[in-house]
């Protein structure tokens, strides 16, 4: 028996995937502590209970995936978006140099994850996906890879699923090791903590990306046809390319051209960007879509892959916690504001930036506040990760293993 969901359907479907995911973590400690994000939970509950009905009663879902692409685009437009080049000034030399390191890790963990992947005997692809794409990539960009795998000429199937499982078990250990390791080179070292414990000049700078601000329909639509606009371009641009040697993925195109469209209208002050209302455009964009690929995973072509993941994964936290000790540590000063750089590295590392934010605030209310930290990181993890990751990626795509 088939049920097939229309459009409609499918919308509501997705909805009610992000509300249960809600309902679950408003309801547990766990997953509020390792911010774990509600389509992931809600997705995956939804998921074994479809793949149940499959498997005992028969029972199989078709839905509508005329929604899927258009969400991972605007998702990445407004991370384009969001990208205010007029702000990189603040972080000064230590933002290039955070930068460089980050670069050096993305690199890190597609060696090891390919090469562990290699002698295991397994899909090299698999070794990738628990590599850069969904350690620093989070659930989102892990998403967007997997259904680059699933066509030609990877017809990798099991990209989805290996994605979603890699990307949560980075969620979880990026959020456990940040604190540990901030601490232990607190105390190794003896740093020397900031004399001013007061917490609210940490909170204004934590806090300000969330600030709320009115939103008004005609800055909406503003906004919308921003991200519309990016998607138009950014499509056509990928269609251009497709075949060439410059070949990058229809999802970077959209990034690059959310970034240029807001810097160009910044710069001719024809327009200034609503970062606030784009940010939700975004998150409602993203949210959508995981909710939709979590929830349609084969479970059980993931239970085949399971083995080779966590052996990948482990690899994957030992490198983290040494490269955040012994290189960002070392090359961001040795000094408080380093050993927090290092716990929010940990936190986008192998999770995402709001796991690093975290991380950071958890070691910042114990020792006291690193402004530096705070202004880094966010710019860092919330634009230059992704774009980069996705050079990082595309460029290891072209070694003959692949």
């Amino acid at each position: 028996m088939e049920i097939s969901l229309n459009f409609y359907a499918t919308l509501v479907a997705l909805v009610a995937v992000l509300l249960l995911g809600r309902w679950i973590i408003s309801r547990s400690k766990f997953l509020q502590d390792y911010n774990i994000p509600e389509p992931v939970v809600g997705g995956i509950i939804v998921a074994i209970v479809i793949f149940l009905l499959l498997k005992y009663g028969g029972i199989k879902f078709q839905f509508d995936n005329s929604l899927k692409d258009p969400l991972m685009l605007a998702f990445y437009a407004s991370i384009g978006l969001s990208a205010d080049f007029a702000s990189f000034k603040k972080g000064g030399k230590i933002l290039f140099g955070f930068l460089f390191i980050v670069v050096g890790l993305l690199i890190l963990q597609n060696i090891a994850g390919i090469v562990a992947a290699k002698v295991m005997g397994v899909n090299p692809l698999i070794g990738l996906l628990g590599g850069s794409i969904t350690m620093s990539g989070g659930h989102g960009t892990g998403a967007a890879w997997a259904e680059v795998f699933k066509n030609s000429p990877y017809n990798f199937t099991a990209a989805l699923e290996v994605a979603m499982a890699c990307a949560t078990f980075g969620l979880i250990a990026g959020g456990i090791i940040g604190g540990p390791v901030a601490h232990y080179l607190v105390k190794k070292y003896k740093l020397k903590l900031p004399n001013d414990h007061s917490q609210d000049e940490v909170e204004i700078a934590f806090e300000k990306p969330e600030k709320e601000r009115l939103i008004t329909a005609t800055s909406f639509v503003e906004s919308l046809a921003l991200i519309a606009i990016s998607l138009l371009i950014g499509t056509i641009v990928a269609k251009f390319f497709q075949g060439s040697s410059f070949t990058l993925p229809t999802f970077v195109w959209c990034l690059l051209v959310g970034a240029v469209l807001r810097n160009v209208l910044q710069a001719t002050k024809i327009h200034q960007v609503f970062d606030r209302e784009v940010a939700v455009l975004g998150n409602v964009s993203l949210s959508l879509f995981l909710a939709f690929a979590l929830m349609t995973i084969n479970l059980m072509e993931l239970v085949s892959l399971a083995l080779p993941m966590l052996v990948i994964l482990l690899i994957q936290v030992v490198i983290m916690v040494f490269y955040a000790v012994f290189v960002t540590f070392r090359y961001c000063g040795k000094d408080y504001d380093a050993a927090v750089l290092a716990a929010g590295h940990c936190g986008f590392g192998l999770g995402a930036t709001p796991t690093a934010m975290v991380n950071m605030q958890t070691v910042t209310q114990h020792y006291g506040p690193s402004h530096m930290a705070f202004i880094i990181v966010p710019l860092v993890g919330a634009f230059f990760i992704d774009l980069i990751n996705a050079f990082v990626i595309s460029g290891t795509l072209k070694f003959p293993f692949f």
